[in-house]
């Protein structure tokens, strides 16, 4: 028997960023620096190298490991857009965890450990490492969320987002089990091809039913879609808010990534029956989100049904089926990690030691005490809503016409209905910055770095809103 070793170039920014990791881990050991300052810029220069080595290695699409990992340019857009926003989390999070004592090793090497789970998920060419993938992110994301061990709050959280993420993974691995069964291969273009020759000759099995059942409720709980969104207010609410922001992002990555290599892939020729799935959960996330929204007084809790209503929306261009749609929800996708980051990088940045401004009310007067901070916040809440000219509204109008041309225009209309009803709680917090007097007028301070990247955030958050095209042609471009 001949061994030849596997082409390892495609596997390259993986690998940098596991090494790296590595390196963090003996940093923090050795020479921390004060209060991890030495550990949080390796932390940093670790996703710049692994950046580099993704722009850098991309020539085109490769198969390598048996087929069991695939480099495509969807796999590239993720990884960038992913390496990126977690540079974001760190560095909004850097000042918050430091005064709160949680800017560890601990934090930054799950947070790489977590991303690098994304990662491989992003170039997974079969369910094994799909699944594996998605494992490293999940324990990753486990840990992080109980990161405050004495938080009655996080503790909480982090043992009902384990039981329940254990419970989704375990259906979503099931799912993948009988996929396997029914047709003999893990690698998902096989197992796309298998299944569309079952459909094709109209052989729709009990099983085939039952698995994707199974992997819409494992998507749905990794999207936090309705009525598997049980999780996201607690967990949202309780972990530390630069741990929330990584879950508003990095993790709704990683379920794009599922619903493109499952749904749209492996599943993709029975897309007539998980359609059917898939408008159910999405109307129902629509309805959750932006109702239940409205009562909130807590921001981060408001921002979680946020989500869900958001995920719904995200569906919509799943629900399409065709490049056009799959295109719309990656716009969406890119757009609404952006935008996320931008809103709890905001609570971030006005809370303080002993203070967490995570309460609409900690936001009054905000233009008063900072008024350029209460323009960027504005923005940031008018894409969320999908007032244009930001990117939120051209995020959502491409997800609408993606099924308006699948001629489900009663769909279109329930999303439409329901985003203007979902703007009255942006408009809330919009009317508390500019029109409601501060309790207290405390100094906002951030670090010069982190005011510079926020005003980036905030003008990409509007800039793609005017000039929407580039990145828009990159989206249908990759599919």
């Amino acid at each position: 028997m001949e061994f030849m070793l596997p082409d390892l170039a495609p596997a390259l920014p993986e690998m940098v960023l596991l090494a790296m990791a590595c390196v963090v881990l003996l940093v923090d050991l050795f020479w921390p620096g004060r209060e991890r300052t030495n550990t949080y810029v390796v932390s940093q220069l670790s996703l710049l190298a692994t950046l580099l080595a993704v722009a850098q290695g991309y020539h085109g699409p490769v198969t390598t490991f048996s087929g069991h990992y695939t480099v495509d340019a969807v796999a590239v857009v993720i990884k960038v857009v992913a390496l990126l926003i977690m540079f974001g989390v760190f560095l909004y999070g850097r000042d918050y965890l430091r005064q709160r004592a949680l800017l560890t090793g601990e934090f930054l090497l799950l947070s790489l450990f977590a991303t690098l789970g994304l990662l491989v998920m992003a170039s997974a060419g079969s369910l094994l490492v799909l699944y594996l993938g998605l494992e490293v992110l999940s324990l990753s994301s486990y840990a992080l969320v109980a990161l405050h061990r004495d938080n009655g709050d996080a503790s909480e959280a982090a043992i009902k987002y384990f039981f329940l993420g254990a419970l989704a993974s375990g259906l979503l691995l099931y799912g993948m089990s009988l996929l396997y069964g029914l047709t003999a291969s893990l690698d998902l273009a096989t197992v796309a091809q298998v299944v569309g020759e079952h459909a094709r000759a109209g052989n729709f099995t009990a099983l085939m039913g039952l698995a994707l059942a199974m992997l819409v409720v494992g998507i749905g709980f990794k999207l936090g879609i309705a009525p598997f969104h049980m999780w996201l207010p607690d967990v949202y609410h309780g972990a530390p808010t630069a741990v929330t922001a990584f879950l508003t992002t990095i993790s709704k990555l990683a379920a794009f990534v599922l619903v493109v290599k499952l749904l749209a892939g492996a599943a993709a020729p029975l897309a007539q029956q998980w359609q059917q799935m898939l408008i159910l959960v999405a109307v129902l996330s629509l309805a959750v989100g932006n109702l239940v929204a409205i009562a909130q007084v807590n921001l981060k809790r408001m921002l979680a049904y946020s989500t869900i209503s958001h995920m719904g929306f995200f569906l919509l261009g799943i629900l399409a089926n065709s490049p056009a749609g799959l295109a719309a929800s990656l716009f969406y996708m890119i757009t609404y990690a952006l935008t996320g980051l931008a809103a709890f990088g905001m609570i971030m940045l006005l809370s303080r030691a002993g203070f967490e401004a995570d309460r609409i009310e900690d936001f009054r007067g905000l233009n008063r005490r900072s008024p350029w901070l209460a323009l960027v916040m504005m923005v940031i809440l008018f894409s969320l809503a999908g007032v244009p000219p930001t990117v939120g509204f051209y995020a959502k109008l491409g997800v609408i016409r993606a099924v308006m041309q699948h001629d489900l225009l009663w769909l279109a209309v329930v999303a439409v209905v329901f985003s203007v009803i979902g703007a009255f709680y942006y408009l809330r917090v919009i009317k508390a910055m500019y029109f409601d007097a501060p309790d207290e007028q405390p100094a906002i301070a951030p670090a010069l770095d982190v005011r510079v990247f926020m005003g980036v955030n905030g003008a990409l958050v509007l800039g793609l809103g005017v000039f929407p095209a580039p990145l828009l042609a990159l989206c249908q471009a990759v599919f």
